[in-house]
């Protein structure tokens, strides 16, 4: 589990494409210290095993899955990440839980500045429509953020200057493409809600009288 507070910004050391995979090794100073093979390391909001360790980087394999639901697919040689390693249980929860599953990835549809606050709008997959609310918690790039306004087909987040210093926010244009993760509890909440609706359709007026 994840909290969607960066600890740093990694960049992409090297790239080593596999026939189903990509092996991604990853500059990092901050998490390297302590590091250890077989961790999970949140990157751009995606979980990853790390399974190599060295002085300044660290090496991480995303297979066909990730690649296809995630941004980690598109990097290059020099871009930069976000990176969070898992929880532990005695941490402060400073943003909200995360699994490190990305859902899906979205465009950026409109960057602009209102005072100090710069506000990010995304567009919004229809097929997670019901997972987001105003004033509600989402991941976007790994980034713990507060949806501020929701509109029919896109939403907004409002991103402090630290948030935007500590993350590579900064880095993110027009028509770039991040990962979301939707709110954990919410997709619990909507898939019980679909299976207790699916059980009512089946209770027809035939198969009542099949069953008299």
């Amino acid at each position: 589990m994840f909290t969607g507070i960066i600890e740093e910004i990694g960049e992409i050391k090297n790239i080593f494409s596999e026939v189903e995979s990509k092996k991604l090794e990853i500059k990092a100073r901050k998490i390297v210290s302590d590091l250890q093979i077989g961790e999970s390391v949140n990157i751009n909001g995606a979980c990853q095993t790390v399974i190599q360790v060295r002085s300044d980087s660290f090496v991480v394999e995303s297979i066909k899955e990730t690649l296809k639901r995630s941004n980690l697919g598109l990097l290059k040689k020099g871009d930069r990440v976000n990176l969070e390693r898992a929880l532990k249980l005695s941490d402060r929860l400073g943003g909200h839980l995360l699994s490190g599953h990305t859902d899906c990835t979205t465009e950026i549809k409109s960057v602009s500045s209102d005072g100090d606050t710069s506000v990010f709008e995304f567009s919004l997959p229809q097929d997670y429509s019901a997972l987001v609310v105003e004033k509600g918690s989402i991941a976007i790039d790994g980034i713990s953020l507060t949806v501020a306004e929701l509109k029919n087909r896109s939403f907004a987040v409002a991103v402090i200057p630290f948030t935007l210093k500590m993350t590579n926010l900064r880095d993110k244009r027009v028509k770039d493409i991040v990962n979301l993760e939707f709110d954990l509890f919410g997709k619990y909440v909507k898939r019980m809600l679909e299976e207790k609706e699916n059980k009512k359709s089946e209770i027809t007026e035939e198969w009542l009288k099949q069953r008299l």
